[in-house]
């Protein structure tokens, strides 16, 4: 099973969270994806990944995140010994997400939340200094990401498989020329051969 968390301020409704479900749905795998809207708080977003995980076993789950989703996606595949694919992941959230406290919408709704101080706690309680087991990570960093910078996600991952696209952007643009190499670590079989 494949679940999927999205970023800061975005949604179920992002560009890679459908590419994949559509992708997965293609492939016949349609019941074996799940990308939940996460909550505002960082706690109250793990707990919901946590319920949902619980479901699965730790071979048979992977864990994709982008952007915070990357960052929550770490501190989750530590505690459950799964895989986790990090797509342009944040590393330093408390310190990037410092500015955004208060009341914002999300890309893909006019609905407005709260992003509140209390929650920069909640994400120092989530810091990941060094993963355990590199192997089960796959990093897949953008040069050309305007929000995050990808030195930081190669380093913070240094002895993981690594995507490292020339150019792109925060959103990877282009993921469809590597969603199936994605699944592929997923362990989906797509029939492309890498």
């Amino acid at each position: 099973m494949i679940l999927y968390l999205h970023g800061f301020r975005s949604s179920p409704l992002s560009f890679k969270a459908r590419m994949l479900q559509q992708r997965m749905t293609e492939l016949g795998h349609a019941s074996e994806y799940q990308c939940p809207q996460l909550p505002a708080s960082p706690r109250e977003a793990i707990a919901l990944a946590e319920d949902i995980a619980s479901k699965e076993t730790s071979q048979s789950l992977t864990l994709i995140g982008s952007s915070l989703g990357g960052y929550y996606a770490t501190y989750l595949a530590e505690r459950l010994g799964c895989r986790a694919v990090l797509l342009n992941p944040a590393i330093t959230p408390p310190r990037d997400l410092e500015k955004y406290v208060g009341v914002m919408t999300a890309y893909h709704s006019d609905e407005p939340f709260e992003f509140k101080r209390e929650y920069i706690d909640e994400l120092k309680a989530l810091k990941v200094t060094e993963v355990t087991h590199p192997e089960r990570y796959l990093l897949v960093a953008a040069t050309g990401d305007e929000v995050l910078d990808w030195r930081e996600m190669v380093a913070h991952y240094p002895a993981s498989p690594q995507i490292v696209i020339e150019g792109s952007d925060h959103g990877i643009s282009d993921f469809a020329k590597y969603q199936d190499e994605v699944l592929a670590f997923c362990g989906i079989e797509t029939g492309n051969r890498q």
